[in-house]
C-alpha cells in the first residue's frame, strides 16, 4: 500500500518483520524557527538542528478523513487505540549520532521495533516501541525510539486527574529552564508537531478522557529537558538521551526542567507547578551502534515484570 501526503514523499509497505513508513523531505528552517519562538530561545538560524528538534520535521500529513474523533489517526504507526481504549506516550530513547543539516533532504523511516503485553494494576496493558530513523546523505543522523502504552477503557466513575499546578507570577526565578504553558502554547505545539489528539487543546474532550484540564505534551517536556541539558553545557551528539514520563502534567502552569536534587550532572527532570516530577531523563554514552552499557542486560532480563510508572501516562 502506498500513500502520498503533502509536498513530501511518503509510503508504507512491508519490509523485514513488518510495516514500514518512509517519508523524505527537506529539513525546514521555518519549523525550527517556529519551535525556537515557542520555547522563547534564540532563533535556530544555524545550519543544523539542535538535538531533539527533529520532532517538528518530516511529519506525516494524514488526510482529514483518516482522523478519528479523539484526534488520533485511524491508521498508521503506532496503531490507533481500539474503541474505548486509551493510547499514551510513555517515554523515549534518542541517539543523536550526527546533526541534521537544515535545507537539505532527509528521510525518516518508522517501524514497530518491539511489542509486549503485561497485566498491571489497571488491567491488561500493551507496550509498543516505535523506531524512527532519520538518514541524511546516506548516513544515519538520529535514531528515536518512542514507547507507547495502550490501556483499557477508563472505568465508569473513576476520579479525574486534577490540575497539577498554576502559572508562576511574573518575575519568578528558580532553578533550570522554565516554560509558562497556557492553552495557546499547547495549541501551537500541537500544530508544530501535527498532533491532533484533543486532550491538548479541547478541554471538554480532555474531561472525557479523565483529565480536569488540558494535558501538556510529553514530547514538549522531552524537548525542554534536552534544552536544559544543553544550557548546562552538555553535548547531546554521540550520546543517548533516555526519558520517561511519570505522571500527566495537567492545566496551564509553569513547568521547569532542572537537575534533580542530588542527581548526577547528566540527569534532568521536569517538575509541574505544584513541584511534582512529571518526567525524567538522562544522557548515556553510546557505542557505534547507538547502544549503551545497560542495553544488553535490559534485553536479556526483560522489562515486563509488572506495571511500571509508564502506565500512568496520559500525555500522548
Amino acid at each position: 500500500m502506498t500513500a502520498v501526503y503533502g509536498d513530501g514523499r511518503a509510503h508504507s509497505g512491508s519490509r523485514g518483520s513488518g510495516e514500514r513508513q518512509v517519508r523524505t523531505d527537506v529539513i525546514g528552517r521555518h519549523p525550527a524557527e517556529a519551535l525556537a519562538g515557542l520555547l522563547g530561545v534564540r532563533s535556530a538560524a544555524a545550519e543544523s538542528l539542535p538535538p531533539m528538534w527533529h520532532v517538528v520535521q518530516l511529519l506525516e500529513a494524514v488526510p482529514q478523513d483518516l482522523i478519528g474523533p479523539d484526534g488520533h489517526p485511524l491508521a498508521g504507526l503506532p496503531a490507533p487505540p481500539a474503541p474505548g481504549a486509551r493510547r499514551m506516550f510513555a517515554g523515549g530513547r534518542v541517539w543523536h549520532r550526527r546533526p541534521l543539516a537544515v535545507g537539505r533532504e532527509a528521510t525518516r523511516t518508522s517501524w514497530i521495533l518491539a511489542s509486549r503485553e503485561v497485566e498491571g494494576r489497571s488491567g491488561h496493558l500493551r507496550f509498543v516501541t516505535v523506531r524512527h530513523e532519520y538518514v541524511q546523505d546516506g548516513d544515519l543522523a538520529v535514531r528515536d525510539d518512542h514507547e507507547i502504552v495502550y490501556r483499557p477503557p477508563r472505568p465508569a466513575g473513576a476520579p479525574s486527574i486534577a490540575r497539577t499546578g498554576e502559572p508562576e507570577p511574573p518575575g519568578t526565578t528558580g532553578p533550570g529552564a522554565a516554560l509558562a504553558v497556557d492553552p495557546v502554547l499547547l495549541f501551537r505545539f500541537s500544530a508544530l508537531t501535527y498532533n491532533a489528539h484533543r486532550i491538548h487543546y479541547d478541554r471538554d474532550h480532555a474531561r472525557t478522557e479523565g483529565f480536569d484540564d488540558l494535558v501538556i505534551h510529553g514530547p514538549l517536556q522531552a524537548v525542554l529537558m534536552a534544552e536544559e541539558l544543553r544550557g548546562r553545557g552538555h553535548d547531546l551528539l554521540g550520546q543517548v538521551f533516555t526519558y520517561r514520563l511519570h505522571a500527566p502534567a495537567v492545566g496551564p502552569q509553569t513547568i521547569r526542567a532542572r537537575r534533580p536534587e542530588g542527581g548526577a550532572p547528566e540527569q534532568v527532570e521536569t517538575v509541574t507547578g505544584d513541584g511534582e516530577v512529571s518526567a525524567s531523563g538522562s544522557l548515556t554514552a553510546a557505542d557505534e551502534y547507538g547502544g549503551t552499557a545497560g542495553d544488553r542486560a535490559a534485553e536479556a532480563g526483560g522489562e515486563a515484570a509488572g506495571e511500571t510508572s509508564q502506565t500512568r501516562r496520559g500525555d500522548g
